[in-house]
């Protein structure tokens, strides 16, 4: 047997980190068993989706590296394959048109209610005769196809993460609607139903999804039976909850995949983190990982059942490995746009060196890629705004007759790493002060700061654009 699985997102929203977790632990599964891993856009809810929306989340999912063997596959494209679908029950006597009106289903769930009964269905128009069919439709009444569900049937499978699992057809909520009705038949289909006829159509062979569609799964069964098909495998992963316990939100902040690009995580790992969100690898110990390294080891024994607790923190920490081990070409390539998008623009193919060595001097001490505005910000700008500590020490006695003598010193050279040492030692000597004083003045008078990154490599940058002299200027005076 071939394993081939799918993620299905809905078009109605950005891709949101849940439908990205159980997208990972799709593609997880499917390379493992050197099977297949298909896109399919459930973009049947008309009113709410976006080809925006369709385009982020195949770009959210590219950008993740979970690149799919087979779609994307459109089920606004293939209605006609759910409405043959639909007459085939109706023509076996497994599902039949329902009259009952909103108004009466409202009246029957306020009764439910008020014999404190759970709200269903209760299969009025099951067994209707074609003169009741008739009078209904002389009444210009509209109708949906329902789906027999047997209140004495007892529907179990072996969910893949949770084990053993039972539901009673009398908890499923009465027959279940399949498909509405237009004027000219059967119209679109509903969810629990064209997932069924989808995946039979695709011969999915193992489901995998978050725990909030445990409840479909039941119904979903039945149907799989009334087409004599074979039931997929099923394994219903946790959901990731927020530090409090609570299914993340918008509330929590961002959740969709390309707000975290924004914030600056990059791709690697934020894939490696959700791979972490409710599973853990034989080796507990072993944190970073690629997507490929997980596939190898990736089952559902090491699935937990548990919610899944979203940590900022532990996804900074993988952030911040990632950016550290990154060769300094590819993350001068990953931290250019956001510095475009500050504003700072850059035509000039021969600043390229240079913007490396500044990205080799800031990523010691970047936890995400965004941290590259602030971080660079003093050396894309003639203005600097000097923080109180660095006021401070440049009201020190003797501070201004040191930086006029490294002024000095400079001269027109070209300052280098040798010669910049040279000249901080000739002003100690000269000036009869203290290292320490000259170098927190230097930095203070080139950075606004009294910490910070490499002095003498920050004084070279600047240098190279000519604002280290600038600012010694404004300091001094």
């Amino acid at each position: 047997m071939t394993v081939r699985v799918r993620i299905a997102p809905s078009p109605t929203g950005n891709l949101h980190i849940g439908t990205a977790r159980t997208a990972v632990f799709n593609w997880l599964f499917a390379r493992h068993h050197d099977g297949q891993f298909i896109l399919r856009v459930e973009d049947t809810d008309l009113e709410r989706s976006r080809p925006e929306y369709t385009e982020n989340i195949t770009a959210g999912l590219r950008w993740l590296g979970l690149n799919w063997d087979e779609g994307p596959f459109f089920q606004t494209q293939r209605l006609d394959l759910y409405k043959q679908a639909v007459q085939k029950l109706l023509e076996q006597g497994l599902a039949y048109r329902c009259y009952t009106t909103s108004e009466e289903l409202e009246a029957m769930r306020e009764a439910q209610k008020a014999k404190n009964e759970a709200p269903r269905y209760d299969n009025r128009h099951r067994h209707l005769t074609p003169e009741q069919e008739a009078a209904f439709q002389a009444e210009g009444r509209s109708f949906v196809i329902r789906f027999q569900i047997p209140d004495d049937r007892e529907i179990t499978w072996n969910d893949l993460v949770r084990g053993p699992m039972s539901w009673q057809g009398s908890d499923l909520g009465g027959d279940m609607v399949i498909a509405r009705a237009t004027a000219d038949g059967i119209g679109q289909p509903l969810y629990n139903f064209a997932v069924v006829i989808d995946d039979m159509d695709m011969q999915i062979t193992h489901v995998i999804r978050g725990e909030d569609h445990i409840a479909n799964t039941a119904k979903q069964i039945l149907l799989y039976e009334a087409f004599a098909a074979k039931v997929p495998e099923f394994a219903h992963t946790p959901l990731i909850l927020n530090m409090e316990g609570r299914k993340l939100s918008k509330r929590d902040g961002v959740t969709s995949i390309s707000d975290f690009q924004k914030m600056g995580f990059t791709a690697e790992a934020l894939v490696n983190y959700m791979t972490l969100l409710g599973w853990s690898p034989p080796d507990s110990t072993q944190e970073i990982f690629t997507l490929a390294d997980a596939a190898t080891k990736f089952g559902f024994e090491r699935v937990n059942k548990a919610g899944a607790k979203f940590d900022w923190a532990k996804l900074d920490w993988l952030n911040s490995q990632y950016i550290h081990a990154m060769p300094v070409d590819k993350l001068t390539d990953l931290v250019i746009p956001y510095w475009e998008e500050a504003g700072y623009k850059f035509t000039d193919g021969r600043e390229r060196p240079w913007l490396e060595q500044l990205v080799s001097l800031i990523q010691p001490s970047m936890t995400r890629l965004l941290d590259a505005v602030e971080m660079g910000q003093l050396f894309f700008t003639d203005f600097l705004e000097m923080g109180a500590e660095a006021v401070t020490q440049l009201q020190q006695e003797g501070v201004s007759a040191t930086l006029e003598a490294i002024l000095t010193a400079l001269g027109s050279q070209t300052l280098s790493a040798d010669n910049a040492q040279e000249i901080i030692k000739q002003v100690v000597k000269q000036q009869n002060v203290k290292k320490g004083l000259v170098m927190r003045s230097l930095r203070a008078a080139l950075t606004g700061e009294v910490h910070g990154p490499d002095l003498i490599q920050s004084w070279l940058l600047l240098h190279e654009i000519g604002l280290d002299k600038v600012r010694l200027e404004k300091a001094k005076s």
